[in-house]
């Protein structure tokens, strides 16, 4: 995984009520493993917190590990759901990655997971 860094949490303050965050990274930037140039896009997490929330500075440094790595869009937007999911163990999460458009192409990968004890809608 990416991070050498670590995610810090704290304690959802409404556990009994599902509710959804939404954090936008609009400058998230990784490298293309092929060429060597630089990607950027933005990664859009929205979760429903169980236990608890994840710490936004701590986030924001998480999302910088990318930064020069070679990674392909689909495994960065994948690999930001399982190490996410891990730490805070989410309701649900879900993760859009929209990168800007190179050589006329522009692409977004969606990935998601519910977590198997919820019940609720997504």
């Amino acid at each position: 995984m990416a991070s050498e860094t670590k995610i810090d949490l704290f304690d959802n303050p409404r556990p009994g009520r599902d509710y959804v965050i939404s954090t936008d990274v609009p400058e998230f930037t990784s490298v293309c493993p092929v060429t060597g140039q630089p990607d950027f896009g933005t990664v859009s997490i929205d979760y429903c917190p169980d236990k608890y929330c994840i710490e936004l500075k701590s986030l924001k440094f998480y999302m910088q590990s990318f930064r020069n790595r070679g990674i392909y869009y689909e495994s960065a937007a994948n690999e930001i759901l399982d190490y996410l999911v891990e730490c805070c163990k989410p309701r649900w999460m879900k993760i859009t990655a929209s990168f800007t458009p190179r050589g006329g192409i522009s692409t977004e990968v969606v990935c998601d997971y519910v977590s198997k004890n919820y019940h609720g809608q997504s």
